[in-house]
């Protein structure tokens, strides 16, 4: 499968199932297209009629012959090898290697749009976790991670600071197991912020291999979205506490992650706030709630949706080309290796590798499950009962989606999230339709930008050669 498209003046072609990407003139571009159903010589004549005197038979034939050749090398038109893989995709055996750590299920903020009912979760009652379920935790992701090293931890919530004096206990028990069992754990956060201090900040810096901070951009639309229980902004209380962290944070890894709504479909806007407060790490979800609500995002705001995602991508060039680079999670793709061919196909891994434990200790497949009736799969402490969605989670692949058998960017999201899918369908093999378009336009976005970045890059060589 070839997809084909034009973005900032670069025609790009994407051989989808070998993922090889290649920038081409206007002329070979054209030709693709015609490539499959039309002999040498009709294209030739369809190029002549389009471009008139434009281009010469030498130039076509070669052309073709790049063509031709791109084919042979295993670079274009590939056949889909991937389909076989599948067959014995269920049978597959997995290990735990993740768990989402529900430290707390409670919040200091009152988050208009939050899945986690203000840490709720679907009914479930407000709670901090123990010290003995982490440990627990620890231990089961230990035994169910067979003889995989690396293993992560995410400290979630509701609001996980809320809870931090058990967040350093679970750290210090990990790391107290990692030479016996011969496992690495890497920790991760999310935070709204608010409680961030020196202690935190000098903990996390030592600990705590990835931080995500909580901001929506510019002040009015944060402050709409997340106020405090008192109904007051919570953006001035914050920002400071942000600066400050990722000031001492130093080449850490860290990321801003906002949420945009029906209220900021303008959301480049929130983008270019976060970036000139200095971040440089960012990004920006799209809400997932239900229609019903006022914010939620509708079909009808999908193509004003793309055109800021094009503005986006160019505020990022532009930046680069200044000397102040900033990163956008959504368009980061590896074009030159990228995860192994499983990850390519089923994604996250949620109920599988990557699993949600509640405050008492209640397994789920990711975090969004948490509370739905019908995904509870055990506990830490019993293990694993409910292998019958464990299974239906382990046929969640591109190949169990219609809608993604054909969709040229299904090797780049890998399906979709499932909670995303239930959300909408109340089936995880379904997609979410909004959602995949505008996948779709992120990933021709970040190509675009690797393909604009390289050629900078290369003038910038050529004017250094030169002087």
């Amino acid at each position: 499968m070839v997809y084909q498209y034009i973005n900032n003046g670069y025609y790009i072609v994407l051989d989808v199932c070998s993922g090889s990407v290649h920038i081409v003139d206007e002329l070979v571009y054209d030709m693709i297209a015609m490539y499959e159903d039309k002999s040498k010589e009709d294209i030739a004549k369809a190029i002549h009629e389009k471009y008139k005197d434009k281009y010469s038979d030498e130039d076509i034939y070669d052309a073709y012959s790049d063509i031709e050749e791109l084919k042979s090398s295993g670079q274009l038109f590939t056949e889909d090898v991937y389909r076989d893989v599948i067959v014995d995709f269920k049978k597959r055996k997995t290990v735990v290697k993740a768990l989402c750590l529900h430290i707390a299920h409670d919040c200091n903020l009152a988050c208009k749009y939050c899945f986690a009912d203000e840490g709720e979760y679907h009914g479930q009652k407000r709670e901090l976790m123990s010290i003995e379920v982490g440990r627990r935790a620890i231990d089961f992701l230990i035994e169910n991670s067979g003889s995989r090293v690396n293993l992560e931890v995410d400290f979630f919530g509701g609001e996980p600071l809320m809870n931090f004096d058990v967040v350093k206990e679970i750290v210090a028990y990990g790391r107290s197991k990692e030479k016996e069992y011969n496992k690495n754990f890497r920790f991760t956060l999310t935070t709204n912020g608010v409680l961030l201090n020196d202690d935190v900040i000098d903990f996390c810096n030592k600990e705590i291999s990835n931080v995500v901070l909580s901001l929506d951009g510019r002040k009015c639309v944060h402050d709409k979205m997340r106020p405090t229980r008192n109904g007051k902004g919570s953006y001035d209380i914050i920002i400071p506490k942000f600066k400050d962290f990722v000031e001492k944070r130093g080449d850490k890894s860290y990321y801003v992650r906002g949420t945009f709504t029906r209220n900021n479909l303008d959301f480049t806007e929130d983008f270019k706030a976060m970036a000139d407060l200095g971040f440089k790490e960012i990004s920006i979800e799209p809400v997932v709630s239900p229609p019903t609500e006022d914010y939620s995002i509708r079909e009808e705001d999908v193509d004003k949706i793309c055109e800021q995602y094009d503005e986006l991508a160019l505020d990022i060039i532009d930046r680069y080309k200044k000397g102040e680079p900033v990163t956008f999670f959504h368009y980061m793709i590896d074009l030159n290796g990228g995860p192994c061919v499983y990850k390519r196909l089923s994604g996250c891994g949620s109920g599988t590798e990557y699993l949600a434990v509640t405050p008492q200790g209640e397994l789920y497949p990711c975090h969004q499950f948490v509370g739905i009736d019908g995904f509870k799969l055990g506990n830490v402490f019993d293990g694993i009962d409910n292998n019958e969605v464990v299974d239906e989670f382990k046929l969640c692949n591109v190949y169990a989606k219609d809608k993604c058998k054909d969709c040229f960017a299904r090797f780049y999201c890998s399906g979709g999230c499932a909670a995303n899918s239930y959300l909408f369908h109340g089936n995880i093999l379904d997609t979410y339709d909004i959602g995949c378009k505008m996948q779709q336009k992120r990933v021709e976005c970040a190509i675009m930008i690797k393909a604009a970045l390289a050629d900078f890059n290369e003038k910038e060589e050529c004017k250094d050669e030169e002087s």
